[in-house]
C-alpha cells in the first residue's frame, strides 16, 4: 500500500493525550466525575480518538489511578478509540483486561532517557515489547499495540540520537509484530526540515504502519513540525487541549501543541478534522477551571477564528 501524500485525501485525526500526556504532568489530582466530562465534552466536540490515562502504579501517577474506571466510560461512546499508555508487562495485562482498543508503548531513541524514564535500555524495552505481544496473541486479544518512539529528535539527558538509531529501533519493534508506531518529540528539539528528514527514513522502513506524530511546542515549534510531518504524508497526530502536557525530563519543556490550535491550522488549509471549534474552546474553559494554577498554552482561544473562515463556516 502506498502512504498517502500531501496531495492526498484532505483530513486529519486529532488524538487528546491531554488526559494521559497532559494530566501526568502537573500536580493537580482532577477528580474522576470531571474527566469523564471531559470526555464526553471532547466527544461532543467531535472528537474521537482519546488517550485516555495509563496503567502505572498510583504510587508514581496518582493523577492517573482511575484509569480503568474512565476507560470504561470511555468504551460506552459509540465510534470513540480510546487508548491508554502502557510501561510494562503488568500494564499490558491490565489494558488487555480491560479490552482496550489500542495501548501505548513508549521506547526511547535515546539510551540516557530510556535508562531514566524506563530503567531499562532500549533493547530491554524491545524484548518487553516482544513479551507484551505474546502475552496479547495468547489471551487471544485485539488490543492493539502501538509504539511511541520518544526523544526521536534529541534528549535533554543524551543531547543528539543519531537518526539511524530511530531506523533501527523502528524496524525492531516491527520485527516484533507491532500494530503501529509513531515518532515524538518528547523534549520540543524537532526542527520542519528535520522532521520531514527523519519522516522521509522512517518511512522506508514502516510504511502505512508509521502512521502518528507527537510534538512539543517547548518552543514554539510543535504545528511547524505537524505541517511538515503532514508534508510527508502522515493524517494523524497527537495534541491535547489547552496545550497541556510535558515530559519529567524534559526541563523548561511547555507541553504537547494545543488541540484547539491545531484544529485551527488544519481548518485553515481545508483539511477536515471533524472537530467543532466552538466547543473545543468551551471545553478549554472548562478543563481551566479545573486546573487552576495550572500553566496553560495555544494561541487561538485569545482571538478566535478570523472572519474569512467564519464566512465559510456561514456558507457552508
Amino acid at each position: 500500500m502506498t502512504h498517502p501524500t500531501s496531495s492526498g485525501p484532505r483530513h486529519a485525526i486529532l488524538r487528546e493525550v491531554g488526559l494521559r500526556d497532559g494530566l501526568q504532568s502537573v500536580a493537580t489530582i482532577v477528580p474522576t466525575a470531571a474527566k469523564l466530562q471531559w470526555i464526553r465534552d471532547a466527544y461532543d466536540a467531535g472528537e474521537r480518538e482519546i488517550e485516555v490515562g495509563s496503567f502505572v502504579p498510583p504510587r508514581l501517577l496518582p493523577q492517573l489511578a482511575d484509569t480503568a474506571e474512565v476507560l470504561a466510560f470511555a468504551q460506552t461512546l459509540p465510534g470513540l478509540k480510546a487508548s491508554v499508555l502502557v510501561p510494562n508487562l503488568k500494564g499490558a495485562e491490565r489494558a488487555i483486561e480491560c479490552k482496550a482498543e489500542a495501548m501505548l508503548l513508549p521506547l526511547s531513541a535515546s539510551y540516557k532517557h530510556s535508562l531514566a524514564n524506563l530503567r531499562k535500555t532500549p533493547e530491554e524495552v524491545v524484548a518487553d515489547i516482544a513479551r507484551i505481544r505474546d502475552a496479547r496473541d495468547a489471551m487471544g486479544a485485539k488490543t492493539k499495540i502501538e509504539i511511541g518512539i520518544s526523544t526521536a529528535f534529541g534528549c535533554t539527558i543524551q543531547g543528539d540520537v543519531p537518526e539511524d538509531e530511530v531506523v533501527r529501533l523502528v524496524k525492531a519493534v516491527l520485527d516484533e509484530g507491532v500494530d503501529a508506531v509513531g515518532l515524538a518529540d518528547t523534549v520540543g528539539y524537532a526542527d520542519p526540515a528535520q522532521v520531514k528528514r527523519l519522516y522521509e527514513k522512517v518511512l522506508r522502513v514502516a510504511g502505512d504502519k508509521l502512521d502518528c506524530a507527537h510534538f512539543h511546542d517547548t518552543r514554539g515549534l510543535g504545528l511547524a513540525n505537524c505541517f511538515a510531518a503532514w508534508e510527508m504524508g502522515i493524517r494523524r497526530f497527537d495534541a491535547s487541549i489547552a496545550g497541556i502536557g510535558g515530559c519529567p525530563h524534559a526541563p523548561g519543556a511547555s507541553g504537547n501543541v494545543a488541540m484547539e490550535d491545531a484544529a485551527y491550522m488544519f481548518a485553515s488549509m481545508g483539511v477536515d478534522t471533524g472537530l467543532d471549534f466552538d466547543r473545543l474552546i468551551a471545553l478549554r474553559g472548562r478543563v481551566g477551571q479545573w486546573l487552576q494554577g495550572e500553566a496553560l498554552h495555544g494561541n487561538v482561544w485569545r482571538a478566535g477564528l478570523p472572519k474569512t473562515m467564519k464566512k465559510e463556516a456561514e456558507h457552508a
